[in-house]
């Protein structure tokens, strides 16, 4: 059989361009300007590069609109398109929102794959919408020379739980969801290294809706939430940095990383997104003295369907934690803080 990770250059949100590339495109573009001044009803656009556009309908109703899509982390057509589902999914909640419906994305190579393969991957699609209590309504398909699958997620929010990652406050806590180390596995995957115990991890992780995301929404004490996905930790935690104009202190001892991951990224299996992304925002990172190679390269790691980063008041750290367990979050961390300073990220030993 074909293997769908051996059709494709890249894989789940390490397919991502660059955050510097990135902004290099869209410089003097009307994405870059931003448009909210322009439309006082969009209420989120592209100013701080927040997860997905908000549009205010009315004072009790705003839409939440996002897309995503990618080419195989997994061999399973199935899980492939679950995983590629549920990650689309996850940026409705990231802004609070609870998901309405979505519109699949398909490209793919019908000279190479069966139809029944294809007919698979929309139906682990269709599994992780089911899930998240919404249809898939409809949809876009081309033939290309890779496969690539995600959706249009439309989700809906009351205009006042709209939760930006531009919000953060000093003396806020940080909080992320989910372990790291997604793309350190898709890279042993790739060469055949991967365990099997740690092929189930790399599963049940990227398939785990963010559910918390409204009810976290719904505290004033949460300031801001986003999604760790293909940036990694460090490059999420500068885009609220950035946006909020503070800086962010993570503290590695607390980051948690899935199964076997530690490992994996000490034996070398890391991928070549994560050096791109070191690349693009390494200058307004610190690192602790004495920082490996393989530590900074988790940091840096593409998350795919990866957890929500929390920007929480002290006072509401146990409210937050007690969301996601009751979610079925079992590796939810206090990871660092906010505090005023110039923007920028530090890692503390």
């Amino acid at each position: 059989m074909t293997r769908l990770t051996h059709l494709s250059h890249g894989g789940g949100c390490g397919c991502k361009i660059a955050p510097a590339v990135l902004e290099q495109i869209l410089a003097e573009t009307p994405y870059a300007r931003g448009l909210a001044s322009v439309f006082p009803d969009l209420l989120v656009g592209t100013e701080s590069s927040d997860d997905a556009a908000v549009w205010r309908l009315n004072e009790h109703q705003a839409i939440v609109a996002t897309t995503d899509f990618f080419m195989p982390i997994v061999d399973d057509p199935f899980e492939f398109g679950r995983i590629a589902a549920t990650n689309a999914i996850s940026d409705v909640y990231a802004m609070g929102g609870r998901p309405l419906f979505g519109l699949a994305l398909v490209g793919m190579p019908l000279d190479k794959l069966p139809h029944d393969t294809i007919r698979q991957i929309l139906a682990g699609g269709e599994a992780a919408a089911r899930a998240a209590g919404m249809p898939i309504a409809g949809g876009h398909s081309i033939e290309s020379a890779e496969p690539i699958y995600g959706l249009v997620a439309i989700g809906v929010v009351a205009p006042a739980q709209v939760k930006k990652n531009s919000a953060a406050r000093p003396g806020d806590v940080l909080i992320l969801g989910k372990g790291l180390g997604v793309g350190i596995y898709s890279a042993a995957l790739k060469k055949d290294a991967l365990p099997e115990a740690g092929y189930a991890a790399m599963i049940a992780s990227t398939t785990q809706l963010n559910t918390p995301g409204p009810d976290l929404a719904a505290l004033d004490t949460v300031h801001a939430l986003t999604d760790v996905t293909g940036f990694g930790l460090l490059g999420h935690a500068w885009e609220i940095a950035r946006a909020s104009g503070l800086r962010v202190e993570i503290d590695w001892p607390r980051v948690p990383v899935l199964s076997g991951v530690t490992e994996l990224a000490q034996a070398g299996f890391v991928t070549g997104a994560s050096g791109r992304n070191w690349a693009s925002y390494g200058h307004a990172v610190t690192l602790f003295a004495g920082c490996a190679d393989w530590q900074r390269a988790v940091l840096s790691d593409p998350q795919t369907s990866g957890g929500l980063l929390v920007s929480c008041a002290a006072e509401a750290v146990e409210s937050v934690l007690a969301i996601f367990a009751a979610h079925g979050f079992a590796q939810t961390a206090v990871v660092g803080r906010v505090v005023a300073g110039t923007a920028g990220v530090v890692v503390n030993p």
